[in-house]
């Protein structure tokens, strides 16, 4: 018998309260909220809560269950409540464990492309001499767990091992918690510069970057004022919906050759969101990790 049973699914964050008020109902012994999709939310304004748009809802239940009986009636409660089918689910036995062990264990070091690690800060980098990007996961700091921040991560890489960053000026749009910003810096890029609307973004990437000792110029749009072709390098992790509104923008921000990468792109996204930089782009073939897409290419010279 295993001495507790998970039983864990993803769902909307506008599902999360009525969710957890079943899960409660069900006798769940905690609950726990985690990221879906390496979405940083930073500083909450007095008296907010927020939360991802995608949520894993986590509930701990005794392990003296029968876990197809918990399945069942998660099921059928879930069906009464909503009216609907649950989202998928699964229920495993956990052995016991010290739990802040546990948490810590679970965020291992990870490599994109050659050179270019992220490493938590309780951990010894597997490679001392590469490029390592030291952070704690938390609420102000996407993890690099999400194929939408892994496929920036690599191209950022690409480009250094290419002789790419070396003098280059690179801008990161959209730069949330500044993970690719400072990445940049650490990839030897001459200078970085991050965008974001949210002025608690700006205050994170700051933040961020000082801890890992490199310098990031990070600005809200009203002061971020670049002349046509001022960057070497542009990426975009944000939205296909933003990144087609803004294409005319973001494409003017990348130098005659300079490159450019677009993520946070479904598959179904891609063709839209390519086409609408094409008076300005081309692109390479596309770099596909599970749903999600990156696009990359260069700006034209003439």
């Amino acid at each position: 018998m295993s001495a507790w049973l998970e039983l864990k699914l993803e769902i909307g964050r506008a599902d999360v309260d009525s969710a957890e008020e079943l899960l409660y109902a069900l006798d769940a012994l905690s609950i726990t909220e985690l990221d879906a999709q390496d979405q940083p939310i930073l500083e909450p304004g007095p008296g907010e809560t927020p939360l991802w748009d995608r949520v894993v809802v986590v509930a701990l239940f005794p392990g003296d269950l029968d876990p197809d009986e918990l399945r069942a009636v998660f099921a059928s409660s879930w069906q009464t409540a909503f009216g609907e089918n649950p989202p998928a689910f699964r229920v495993e036995g956990l052995a016991d464990q010290p739990w802040e062990r546990a948490w810590l264990e679970h965020f291992k070091p990870m490599q994109f492309g050659e050179r270019l690690w992220v490493v938590p800060s309780w951990t010894e980098p597997p490679q001392p001499g590469a490029v390592n990007l030291r952070l704690d996961p938390g609420l102000a700091f996407g993890t690099g767990t999400h194929p939408t921040t892994a496929l920036c991560l690599r191209w950022l890489d690409s480009l250094a091992v290419a002789g790419r960053l070396a003098n280059a000026r690179v801008l990161d749009f959209g730069c949330g918690s500044g993970i690719l910003a400072i990445a940049a810096a650490l990839l030897g890029a001459k200078s970085v510069t991050g965008v974001d609307n949210d002025p608690q973004a700006i205050i994170a990437t700051r933040e961020n970057a000082g801890r890992n000792g490199v310098q990031v110029d990070a600005l809200l749009p009203r002061e971020f004022s670049a002349a046509a072709g001022s960057f070497d390098a542009v990426v975009a992790n944000i939205l296909a919906g933003p990144l087609v509104q803004l294409a005319p923008q973001i494409a003017g921000c990348v130098a005659p050759g300079g490159a450019i990468a677009l993520s946070g792109i479904l598959l179904d996204q891609a063709d839209e969101v390519a086409a609408a930089y094409t008076a300005w782009i081309d692109w390479d073939a596309p770099a596909i990790d599970g749903d999600w897409v990156r696009l990359a290419g260069q700006r034209r010279r003439g």
